[in-house]
Protein backbone atom coordinates (compact mmCIF):
# COMPACT_ATOMS: atom_id res chain seq x y z
CA UNK A 1 0.00 0.00 0.00
CA UNK A 2 1.37 3.16 -0.96
CA UNK A 3 2.29 6.23 1.95
CA UNK A 4 0.22 8.99 0.49
CA UNK A 5 -3.29 9.59 0.71
CA UNK A 6 -4.71 7.57 -1.94
CA UNK A 7 -7.04 4.80 -1.21
CA UNK A 8 -5.82 1.07 -1.08
CA UNK A 9 -6.59 -0.02 -4.82
CA UNK A 10 -8.04 -3.65 -5.65
CA UNK A 11 -4.62 -5.27 -5.20
CA UNK A 12 -3.88 -3.26 -1.83
CA UNK A 13 -7.06 -5.12 -0.55
CA UNK A 14 -5.69 -8.56 -1.71
CA UNK A 15 -2.10 -7.68 -0.69
CA UNK A 16 -3.61 -7.12 2.70
CA UNK A 17 -6.21 -10.22 2.90
CA UNK A 18 -3.19 -12.33 1.73
CA UNK A 19 -1.55 -11.05 5.11
CA UNK A 20 -4.25 -11.54 7.58
CA UNK A 21 -5.04 -15.05 6.12
CA UNK A 22 -1.49 -15.91 6.22
CA UNK A 23 -1.42 -14.61 10.31
CA UNK A 24 -4.69 -16.90 10.74
CA UNK A 25 -3.89 -20.04 13.49
CA UNK A 26 -2.64 -22.62 11.24
CA UNK A 27 -6.12 -24.91 11.79
CA UNK A 28 -7.88 -21.73 11.14
CA UNK A 29 -6.38 -22.04 7.55
CA UNK A 30 -6.31 -26.00 7.10
CA UNK A 31 -9.67 -25.61 7.29
CA UNK A 32 -9.85 -22.90 4.75
CA UNK A 33 -8.45 -24.75 2.13
CA UNK A 34 -10.18 -24.31 -1.68
CA UNK A 35 -11.72 -20.99 0.02
CA UNK A 36 -10.93 -18.36 -2.83
CA UNK A 37 -10.92 -14.74 -1.67
CA UNK A 38 -11.71 -12.33 -4.25
CA UNK A 39 -12.26 -7.98 -3.89
CA UNK A 40 -14.49 -6.79 -6.09
CA UNK A 41 -15.10 -2.86 -5.99
CA UNK A 42 -19.02 -3.86 -5.03
CA UNK A 43 -21.50 -6.50 -5.05
CA UNK A 44 -23.01 -7.59 -8.42
CA UNK A 45 -26.61 -7.28 -9.05
CA UNK A 46 -27.94 -11.22 -8.24
CA UNK A 47 -25.91 -10.53 -5.37
CA UNK A 48 -28.10 -7.05 -4.31
CA UNK A 49 -31.01 -8.48 -5.30
CA UNK A 50 -30.49 -12.23 -3.32
CA UNK A 51 -29.97 -10.52 -0.53
CA UNK A 52 -32.43 -7.51 -0.59
CA UNK A 53 -30.05 -4.65 -0.40
CA UNK A 54 -31.13 -1.36 -0.29
CA UNK A 55 -27.86 -0.45 -1.75
CA UNK A 56 -24.79 -2.36 -2.64
CA UNK A 57 -23.28 0.13 -0.25
CA UNK A 58 -24.59 -1.85 2.24
CA UNK A 59 -22.53 -5.25 2.00
CA UNK A 60 -18.73 -4.82 3.26
CA UNK A 61 -18.42 -8.81 2.33
CA UNK A 62 -19.71 -12.21 1.53
CA UNK A 63 -19.21 -15.86 1.68
CA UNK A 64 -20.89 -18.57 -1.17
CA UNK A 65 -20.43 -21.79 -1.41
CA UNK A 66 -21.81 -24.76 1.14
CA UNK A 67 -20.17 -24.22 4.67
CA UNK A 68 -18.20 -26.97 6.77
CA UNK A 69 -21.66 -28.23 8.87
CA UNK A 70 -23.54 -28.52 5.68
CA UNK A 71 -20.48 -30.78 4.08
CA UNK A 72 -20.03 -32.84 7.19
CA UNK A 73 -23.92 -33.34 6.87
CA UNK A 74 -23.54 -34.09 3.33
CA UNK A 75 -25.29 -31.38 1.85
CA UNK A 76 -22.85 -30.70 -0.96
CA UNK A 77 -24.13 -28.48 -4.58
CA UNK A 78 -20.78 -27.91 -6.14
CA UNK A 79 -20.78 -24.51 -5.48
CA UNK A 80 -16.89 -23.10 -5.02
CA UNK A 81 -16.10 -21.49 -2.05
CA UNK A 82 -15.90 -17.71 -2.12
CA UNK A 83 -15.24 -15.25 0.40
CA UNK A 84 -16.04 -11.72 -1.32
CA UNK A 85 -14.49 -8.30 0.28
CA UNK A 86 -16.26 -5.11 -1.35
CA UNK A 87 -13.65 -2.48 -1.96
CA UNK A 88 -15.57 0.54 -1.98
CA UNK A 89 -18.37 0.27 0.56
CA UNK A 90 -14.96 -0.96 2.98
CA UNK A 91 -13.91 2.64 2.00
CA UNK A 92 -17.09 4.27 2.59
CA UNK A 93 -17.21 2.02 6.08
CA UNK A 94 -13.68 3.58 7.21
CA UNK A 95 -14.68 6.95 5.79
CA UNK A 96 -18.02 7.26 7.80
CA UNK A 97 -15.93 5.84 10.83
CA UNK A 98 -13.22 8.55 10.55
CA UNK A 99 -10.44 6.33 9.35
CA UNK A 100 -10.67 5.58 13.33
CA UNK A 101 -9.84 2.01 12.46
CA UNK A 102 -6.76 1.31 10.27
CA UNK A 103 -7.95 0.09 7.13
CA UNK A 104 -6.23 -3.40 7.47
CA UNK A 105 -7.91 -3.54 10.90
CA UNK A 106 -11.36 -3.04 8.98
CA UNK A 107 -10.46 -6.43 5.97
CA UNK A 108 -9.29 -8.14 8.62
CA UNK A 109 -12.66 -7.95 10.50
CA UNK A 110 -14.60 -8.63 7.27
CA UNK A 111 -12.54 -11.49 6.24
CA UNK A 112 -12.58 -13.06 9.71
CA UNK A 113 -16.12 -12.89 9.51
CA UNK A 114 -16.65 -14.25 6.12
CA UNK A 115 -14.61 -17.29 7.18
CA UNK A 116 -16.94 -17.44 9.81
CA UNK A 117 -19.75 -18.16 7.57
CA UNK A 118 -17.91 -20.43 5.83
CA UNK A 119 -17.15 -22.61 9.29
CA UNK A 120 -21.36 -22.60 9.67
CA UNK A 121 -21.84 -19.51 11.96
CA UNK A 122 -24.90 -17.18 11.53
CA UNK A 123 -23.92 -13.26 12.29
CA UNK A 124 -25.83 -13.80 15.32
CA UNK A 125 -23.56 -16.74 16.83
CA UNK A 126 -21.06 -14.37 15.64
CA UNK A 127 -21.88 -11.14 17.48
CA UNK A 128 -23.00 -13.83 20.60
CA UNK A 129 -18.63 -14.59 20.25
CA UNK A 130 -17.60 -11.02 19.58
CA UNK A 131 -19.52 -10.08 23.03
CA UNK A 132 -18.22 -12.90 24.90
CA UNK A 133 -14.34 -11.99 24.02
CA UNK A 134 -14.99 -8.52 24.55
CA UNK A 135 -16.71 -9.44 28.43
CA UNK A 136 -13.95 -11.71 28.68
CA UNK A 137 -10.95 -9.43 27.40
CA UNK A 138 -12.53 -6.10 30.10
Amino acid sequence: MTEDDDYPSIEDFEEIAREVFARLPAHFRTHCEGVAIRVEDFPDDEVCEDMELESPWDLLGLYEGVNMLDKVSGVIDGVPDVIFLYREPILDYWEEEERSESIRHIIAHVLIHEIGHHFGFSDEDMERIEETASVSAE
